[in-house]
């Protein structure tokens, strides 16, 4: 992987927020276990913590556009949350298009062979948000010309 920085994506949710991890070190970005959502400060005081564990460079933090690309309310909440996730941990925040991520995550669960109640379960859990952040961190690298292993 040709990236230099430790790169934590997010996928902001109402209920969860996925988490990926991408280290120049460890090759292909991994999957962390879904954060439940608590109030903004909660989330940002475990994201920092988390971040300050793994020694985290830069946040990438999703966002939600409608498919012709407007912005929405949920842009403007993941906006506020990450303007004030950078001014909290003092990490940069840049924003990515997240599209069709939890979309492609379930397509994946589903062509691993998972029946439709597995899927379910798993998204109960966190797990496609889990995924959805991993895609979106796989998308951010290959725009950045390190092409994930």
């Amino acid at each position: 992987m040709g990236i230099s920085q430790k790169v934590m994506a997010l996928d902001v949710g109402k209920r969860r927020i996925g988490l990926a991890l991408a280290d120049p070190q460890a090759g292909a970005p991994v999957g962390l276990d879904a954060l439940r959502r608590g109030t903004m400060r909660e989330d940002i005081a475990k994201l920092e913590r988390m971040a300050r564990e793994r020694k985290v460079d830069l946040f990438l933090v999703g966002l939600p556009l409608h498919m012709r690309g407007e912005e929405g309310q949920m842009v403007v909440f993941v906006r506020t949350f990450g303007d004030k996730l950078q001014d909290s941990t003092g990490i940069p925040v840049v924003y990515q298009d997240e599209r069709l991520t939890s979309v492609e995550a379930e397509a994946r669960m589903k062509d691993s062979g998972m029946s439709l109640a597995g899927m379910l379960k798993q998204k109960r859990r966190g797990a496609v948000d889990e995924l959805a952040a991993v895609i979106l961190l796989e998308e951010y690298l290959r725009t950045m010309g390190a092409e994930p292993e």
